[in-house]
């Protein structure tokens, strides 16, 4: 793809390559990380240093340093280039294509970037937005560039500096950048919010869950408050702080300043018995019984939908392999006929389960869609959501190693092994209670991603649509402003 100057571009706004920013003084020459022998390797790595940065660690839009490998000062001060500084664009360009992010201030004075990843830093801030520049970088438009001059897609996909530097910008008055710039980092800052929220609402229910339906916490503090030689009060308390995690001062203090949250909290307590039995997993609570994963859920498996092309190349559903629920997004490189059967056809909030290749298991966020074989969509007419995604979802490292252990390409689990998962399912009252809980944890983080998808999408498209006149900055405004309102940015 390649722009024609003489096309459409709004009034003031110019079309130049990378070479010619680089040498207008607006950017320096990009510059990539150390290739050959100079290239740290993985024996290189240590605890604590300077962040070695790979494709892998531009996440959301930012430099994920709590996750991304290290290397000496020492090697650090060996390397020839590739150290990123804060305000520096981020983009990679091999293998994993068209990752961006923007360096932020941080405790380490610099970064080591890999030869993946390439950094342009803008020296005329007159003239040149570095968040415009990302926000540029993000844009559909050249993201599509980049992917077609790199040949994204292959195992060898690869733009490097030389490539890079033809590479068309477009260049808005930088009164148009400031704006485009302001709205993606007002987005960007809630689409990631959304993210930190999530992740923490996911590391609550699941360990709510697992103290609750796997170690049974609750129930083993109210028998070790009766061995102990205490009484029934004793042992609601002892359940009371193993559901909470408050210690008998904080219960008393929440007794005093929230009497209808202990009064709720009791209640749960309450709720959960004080004795086991004897069952096929060993000793469960008393009262509640141990069924199979195929017992509680429908594991409904995807069709080979290269056998249902479209009737109509306008009407069709986009195709969700395991690439796509890994992104989160069916990108319509693949179409099925809308008339599939509908136990195959998936919608937000579907559970979906991938049993063979990456074994993952997901809340579906990415619209209607058709989904393919190796793909499980999780249903149930009897227990609710949350506890069929959960019980999936703590049997995955099982799954895993089974589908690991098969000498084939892909490994992958059967309907056996479905069967030979067995969950402890609680009583209804129980069900209830931490559906209150457990259930809403899992409708927010639905609701959560949705929001951030609408966000996403008025980010990604705001450049496209005030380049093609479609809308003008006081369109564009008032559409953001409308969409931070319902979405309380």
């Amino acid at each position: 793809m390649n722009f024609d100057e003489s096309a459409y571009i709004p009034d003031g706004w110019r079309i130049v390559t990378v070479a010619e920013l680089v040498a207008d003084g607006v950017i320096e020459k990009p510059l990539d990380g150390n290739h050959g022998g100079i290239h740290p390797k993985a024996s290189d790595y240590v605890d604590h240093g300077v962040p070695f940065i790979m494709a892998s660690d531009l996440d959301e839009g930012h430099v994920n340093l709590a996750k991304c490998k290290f290397i000496s000062d020492v090697q650090a001060k060996e390397l020839r280039k590739g150290f990123a500084v804060a305000g520096d664009v981020l983009l990679s360009h091999k293998a994993t294509i068209g990752r961006t992010a923007i360096v932020q201030p941080s405790e380490h004075p610099f970064i080591v970037l890999t030869p993946q990843v390439t950094y342009y830093r803008v020296t005329d801030t007159s003239s040149l937005n570095a968040v415009y520049l990302k926000a540029y970088f993000d844009s559909p438009l050249f993201q599509t560039i980049l992917g077609q001059w790199s040949g994204a897609g292959s195992t060898r996909a690869y733009l490097g500096i030389t490539g890079q530097l033809k590479l068309p910008i477009i260049v808005p008055p930088i009164e148009v950048q400031n704006f485009i710039a302001q709205q993606a980092r007002v987005l960007g800052e809630k689409i990631q919010l959304n993210h930190q929220i999530n992740q923490t609402l996911e590391q609550v229910a699941q360990a709510t869950f697992k103290s609750w339906f796997v170690d049974f916490e609750p129930v083993k503090a109210k028998m070790a408050a009766l061995e102990a030689g205490g009484g029934d009060e004793d042992s609601l308390l002892a359940a009371m702080q193993a559901i909470s995690g408050k210690n008998i001062e904080q219960l008393e203090r929440l007794k005093a300043e929230s009497p209808e949250q202990y009064a709720e909290l009791k209640a749960t307590a309450e709720l959960f018995p004080s004795a086991m039995q004897e069952s096929e997993l060993g000793e469960i609570p008393e009262g509640w019984k141990c069924l199979a994963l195929d017992e509680i859920a429908k594991y409904q498996n995807g069709l080979a939908l290269q056998k249902y092309r479209p009737e109509n190349e306008d009407v069709y559903l986009p195709v969700v392999k395991i690439a796509q629920l890994k992104k989160g997004f069916a990108d319509g490189e693949e179409k099925a006929s809308p008339n599939i059967k509908p136990d195959c056809i998936i919608d937000n909030g579907d559970v979906v389960f991938s049993w063979s290749g990456s074994l993952m298991v997901d809340t579906w966020c990415g619209g209607k869609a058709a989904l393919n074989q190796h793909l499980f969509k999780v249903t149930s007419k009897t227990h609710p959501k949350w506890l069929y995604y959960q019980f999936t979802k703590h049997n995955l490292e099982g799954f895993q190693r089974i589908a690991a252990a098969k000498a084939v390409t892909m490994g992958h689990i059967k309907r056996e092994h479905l069967k030979a998962a067995l969950c402890v399912i609680p009583d209804a009252a129980v069900i209830d209670a931490a559906e209150k809980l457990l259930g809403n944890m899992l409708e927010k983080q639905i609701e959560l991603r949705l929001e951030s998808n609408i966000l996403s999408e008025l980010r990604d498209t705001l450049l496209p649509k005030l380049l093609s006149g479609e809308l003008t900055i006081p369109d564009a405004e008032e559409s953001v402003a409308e969409l931070q309102d319902v979405a309380h940015v």
